[in-house]
């Protein structure tokens, strides 16, 4: 399954006491299914707002958002919640696992709503920690594992409804060089096995990994490098 977004003339407004703050101004994007864009910018260029607005977290103030030719900004709140449990995988700086539960019991916390057995959940849970590399590692608790392995507890997560769409918040700002390279590469192939992601990152380094760079300044694209 993969992904394909539309953004067209997006405006997203934020309250601060009396004044209204524009964050977006008139923003349009297009990211082709089977993608991988890296989009950087200085922290309060709208970034993670805009992350936001693609996983249906937050709405515009105006314009249009499409993924998979679906008109996300005229969802309700209910309905975005079941559109994103089945098409969207949320990968964060901070790993956000529950620290009482098991690395495969995190794993399968998105699937408890589903219409699943137990059998096919443990099944799914199996297969995407198989796919990160921890499938030995399942009954351990986030404390016996390392902050790298950590992360690929949440990527699995991410992974485990197998949505069309991986969204990274720097999911790397809190690893060291040589573990943060370990996970790019991991998105990388996840990518390559037909996944659509978007990653905010401040490193120029982690950008390299992904298809093409996007810029953001003051709530607007600047520029565009590819990487590969």
């Amino acid at each position: 399954m993969t992904s394909d977004i539309g953004l067209r003339d997006i405006v997203k407004r934020y309250r601060r006491g009396r004044e209204q703050i524009e964050v977006l101004h008139h923003l349009n994007l297009a990211v082709p299914a089977g993608d991988f864009l890296a989009l950087m910018g200085p922290s309060g260029s709208g970034k993670t707002t805009l992350l936001n607005l693609i996983g249906g977290l937050d709405h515009p103030d105006g314009g249009e958002i499409l993924v998979e030719g679906e008109r996300i900004d005229r969802m309700t709140s209910g309905q975005l919640a079941v559109w994103r449990a089945c098409n969207i995988g949320f990968v964060f700086q901070f790993y956000n696992l529950m620290p009482s539960l098991t690395a495969e019991r995190n794993v399968e916390l998105p699937l408890l709503l589903a219409p699943l057995s137990k059998a096919d959940r443990r099944q799914r849970v199996e297969t995407v920690l198989d796919i990160v590399g921890l499938g030995g590692r399942a009954k351990h608790k986030p404390a016996q594992l390392s902050v790298g392995e950590q992360q690929r507890v949440a990527i699995a997560r991410a992974l485990v409804a197998d949505p069309g769409l991986l969204l990274c918040d720097e999911p790397t700002g809190d690893l060291d060089r040589a573990t943060a390279d370990d996970i790019l590469g991991l998105l990388q192939v996840l990518n390559h096995r037909g996944k659509t992601i978007v990653m905010v990152t401040h490193d120029a380094r982690a950008a390299e990994h992904a298809s093409h760079v996007l810029h953001m300044d003051k709530g607007a694209l600047i520029g565009e490098s590819m990487t590969s």
